[in-house]
């Protein structure tokens, strides 16, 4: 069901995006490549100043703003774009809401995420002042599976980092940030060829 057949089908996927988009960014240049088993048809956004959404307009990418509080209609609006689309993989990269167990159900396809921790460490926010105030040696980031329980789902893939001496927030969350780049769509290739 997720093979790239032979003449080189790509699966339609879709990013979820809440900011800037980097990732996002990194997934549509190598989605470009023609061994790539990835098509991103669609980028929803819950957020209508998301600046990923420039990428979404430069690449020509179809793009959805849900600016909807109310978590279950948010949740069927998205359903509904995904079914219409033929969505079979979903990607979230810097998405900020929690998807519920229902929606988890109900797409019945592949949901990953790219966390900036070494899981199961560090699940939730503020990883990098954390790992710091942990005097952790090494930090990093996981994609992993989204389950109904927050950064829990089963591990793709991880990279890490070495925390250097004099390393602050910034620093940590930049050095992260490239690798998130880099194996985001690693895990994409390592779970659809």
């Amino acid at each position: 069901m997720f093979m790239v057949n032979s003449i080189g089908k790509k699966i339609r996927t879709c990013v979820f995006i809440s900011g800037r988009g980097s990732n996002l960014k990194a997934i549509i240049k190598n989605s470009r490549d023609y061994n790539f088993p990835a098509k991103i048809v669609l980028i929803i956004t819950d957020q209508p100043k998301s600046y990923g959404l420039t990428y979404a307009k430069k690449y020509n990418i179809k793009y959805k703003i849900f600016f909807i509080k109310d978590k279950n209609l948010f949740e069927k609006k998205c359903l509904y774009e995904l079914k219409k689309n033929r969505i079979k993989l979903i990607c979230l990269a810097g998405f900020m809401r929690f998807l519920s167990k229902k929606f988890i159900k109900k797409f019945r396809y592949k949901i990953i995420n790219i966390h900036p921790s070494m899981l199961p460490k560090y699940k939730g926010l503020n990883t990098h002042k954390r790992v710091l105030n942990k005097k952790e040696k090494y930090s990093g980031c996981t994609v992993h599976y989204v389950s109904s329980t927050l950064d829990s789902g089963k591990i793709i893939l991880q990279k890490k980092v070495l925390i250097q001496s004099n390393e602050t927030e910034k620093s940590l969350q930049k050095k992260i940030l490239k690798l998130e780049h880099l194996i985001y769509s690693q895990a994409i290739r390592k779970i659809l060829n």
